[in-house]
C-alpha cells in the first residue's frame, strides 16, 4: 500500500465512492498556502529545538518551497486531505528518512486548525479593507446629496421628509459596525493552536511560542484539547458575516425597490443590470436581487456550523471537517457581496427630481405641523397629534381655516387665536424647512449631516489605521519567517 497514512494500521483501501465521501481536498484548496507556511514554521522550530538535524531541515524546507511553487495541482488528490497529500509529495522529493521527520510532534488536528485560522485571518483582513471602501463610497455619495430631498419611510409607508444623505449615512454607520465586529472577531481568530498535536500535546520539546511568532499569531490557544477541538471562532466569524450580509440585503432591497417605475429614485449602471429574454424594454436590477438572495447563503452557513458543532464531545471529531466548507462558502459570498455593493452605490444614477417630488407624498410633513402647533399654541403634543390626525383623513395639505375648524371640535377654540399663522402652516408643510429644523445630532439637517459625514470620515480613517497595523504585523511575521527559512537553508 502506497498511502503513507493507512499502510500501518489499515490493510485495505476505500473504494472511489468512500474516498470522495470522506475527502476534504475540494475545500482544502483554500488552505494550501497556509499549510505550507505552517510546515515551514514547524520545521524551523523542530530544527531550533534539536528535534531534527540541520541538514534534514534544509532538505525539508527546500521541498516545501518547491511544493509551494508547483501549487496544489501537483499534489495527489486521491488522499483524503491536503496535509497527507503534501507530506506524501515531500517524501517523494526528499525521501522518507528526511521528509518523514517533518510531522514529528504534530497531528493533523492542530495542523488543520492552524491552517484554517491562518487563511481566515488573511481573508478577514481583505474583507475589512473592502468594508472601509464600501463605507467610504456611501459617505462620498451622501456628501454629494446633503440637500437631496426624499421621503423617509416606516413600514415602507411615507413617513417624514429626509435626505438621501441621511439615508445613506444610516447604512454607512451599519457598515462601520460590521467592520468593528469583524475586527473584534479577528482577535479571537488570530490565535495559534499549533503544538497541541492530537489533543494531549507531545513528548517532543516543542516551542509553541516560537511557531506563534513565526506565523504572526497574536497569542496561543493555551489548552491543547481546546486548541484542536474548538471551532467557536468559525461560528463567531460566520455570525459576523451573516450580520453583515443582512445589512447588505437591506440596501439591496432598497435598490431593487428604488429601481421600479413606481419609485424611480435610482437607476443602476448597466454593469449591474440584466434584460429579459422576451421583453426587450426590461432593465432588471438582477445583481441587487442576487445579493439579496445570497444573504441566505451566509445565514445558511451559520446554521450549518452551529448544527455541526452542537454537542460534540471533546476533543477532535471528524464532524469538524464538514464545518470548514461552510465558512469558506460564507466568506466568498460575503467578500464578493461587499465589493459588488460598493460598485452599485458608486455608479448608480440618482433621480433627484423624482425623490424630491415624492418627499411630501402621503402628508409626510404632518409631524412638523403638529410640532408647530405645540411650539406656537402651547397645546399638548397628544392634542396636536389628534388634530393633525383628523386633518390627515382629508385630501391634500390643510389650510389654516381647516386647522381651526378641527381645533374647534377638539379643544373648543381656534389655533389662529393662539398665534398660529398661515405662514407658519406653510413653513411646517415645506419639506425643505422640515429638514432644516431637524438639527438634533444625527438628524437630516444640512448642518447635522455635514457633522455626521465628518465624523464618519474620521472613524473610517481611524479604522483604516487600525487595519494597516494588523496587516503590517502579519506582513512583518511572514517576512521574518522566510528570512529564517533562508538562514536555515544556507547553514
Amino acid at each position: 500500500m502506497s498511502d503513507i497514512l493507512r499502510r500501518g494500521r489499515l490493510a485495505s483501501v476505500p473504494d472511489e465512492e468512500i474516498i470522495e465521501y470522506t475527502s476534504s481536498m475540494s475545500a482544502d484548496k483554500w488552505i494550501f498556502n497556509s499549510d505550507v507556511l505552517v510546515d515551514l514554521a514547524h520545521t524551523v522550530m523542530l530544527k531550533e529545538r534539536n528535534v531534527i538535524k540541520a541538514e534534514d531541515c534544509q532538505k525539508i524546507l527546500e521541498g516545501l518551497l518547491k511544493i509551494r511553487e508547483e501549487g496544489i495541482e501537483k499534489l495527489d488528490h486521491t488522499y483524503e486531505d491536503i496535509h497527507i497529500s503534501l507530506e506524501s509529495r515531500l517524501i517523494d522529493m526528499a525521501g522518507e528518512d528526511v521528509g518523514g521527520r517533518m510531522h514529528s510532534g504534530r497531528s493533523r488536528n492542530d495542523e488543520v486548525a492552524t491552517c484554517i485560522r491562518l487563511t481566515l485571518r488573511d481573508e478577514m483582513l481583505l474583507i475589512m479593507e473592502d468594508l472601509i471602501n464600501l463605507r467610504n463610497t456611501l459617505i462620498d455619495v451622501a456628501s454629494e446629496n446633503v440637500d437631496t430631498l426624499m421621503p423617509g419611510f416606516t413600514h415602507l409607508q411615507h413617513a417624514q421628509p429626509t435626505t438621501l444623505a441621511h439615508h445613506l449615512t444610516a447604512h454607512a454607520n451599519a457598515v462601520g459596525r460590521d467592520f468593528e465586529r469583524t475586527r473584534d472577531c479577528y482577535s479571537r481568530v488570530n490565535m495559534s493552536p499549533l503544538g497541541a498535536a492530537a489533543f494531549a500535546s507531545t513528548g517532543f520539546d516543542l516551542d509553541r511560542e516560537r511557531t506563534r511568532t513565526l506565523l504572526g499569531f497574536d497569542g496561543i490557544v493555551e489548552n491543547s484539547m481546546d486548541a484542536v477541538s474548538s471551532r467557536d471562532f468559525l461560528i463567531e466569524t460566520a455570525a459576523v458575516f451573516a450580520n453583515l450580509m443582512i445589512n447588505l440585503s437591506k440596501i439591496a432591497e432598497e435598490l431593487v425597490i428604488w429601481s421600479t417605475s413606481e419609485f424611480s429614485f435610482i437607476e443602476l449602471d448597466d454593469r449591474y443590470a440584466s434584460t429579459s429574454s422576451i421583453m426587450p424594454q426590461k432593465k432588471n436590477p438582477d445583481t441587487a436581487e442576487l445579493l439579496r438572495g445570497k444573504s441566505g447563503v451566509a445565514i445558511g452557513s451559520l446554521m450549518s456550523l452551529i448544527s455541526i458543532c452542537k454537542a460534540l464531545p471533546l476533543s477532535y471529531n471528524r464532524d469538524l471537517q464538514e464545518a470548514t466548507p461552510n465558512i469558506w462558502r460564507s466568506l466568498k459570498t460575503t467578500k464578493t457581496s461587499v465589493r459588488v455593493m460598493a460598485g452599485m452605490i458608486a455608479t448608480m444614477k440618482i433621480n433627484k427630481e423624482n425623490m424630491a417630488g415624492l418627499a411630501t407624498a402621503g402628508f409626510t410633513t404632518a409631524t412638523e405641523l403638529a410640532d408647530t402647533m405645540v411650539r406656537i399654541c402651547d397645546i399638548p403634543f397628544r392634542t396636536a397629534h389628534q388634530i393633525v390626525g383628523v386633518l390627515a383623513r382629508g385630501n391634500g395639505e390643510p389650510t389654516l381655516g381647516e386647522i381651526d375648524a378641527v381645533a374647534h371640535n377638539v379643544i373648543g377654540e381656534s389655533l389662529s387665536g393662539r398665534g398660529l399663522t398661515e405662514q407658519m402652516v406653510n413653513e411646517a408643510l415645506d419639506p425643505t424647512m422640515n429638514v432644516r429644523k431637524r438639527t438634533v445630532t444625527g438628524g437630516p439637517s444640512p448642518a447635522a449631516m455635514q457633522q455626521l459625514i465628518s465624523n464618519c470620515r474620521t472613524r473610517s480613517t481611524e479604522d483604516e489605521n487600525r487595519l494597516n497595523k494588523l496587516k503590517a504585523n502579519v506582513d512583518s511575521a511572514m517576512e521574518a519567517l522566510f528570512s529564517v527559512v533562508d538562514d536555515c537553508m544556507s547553514d
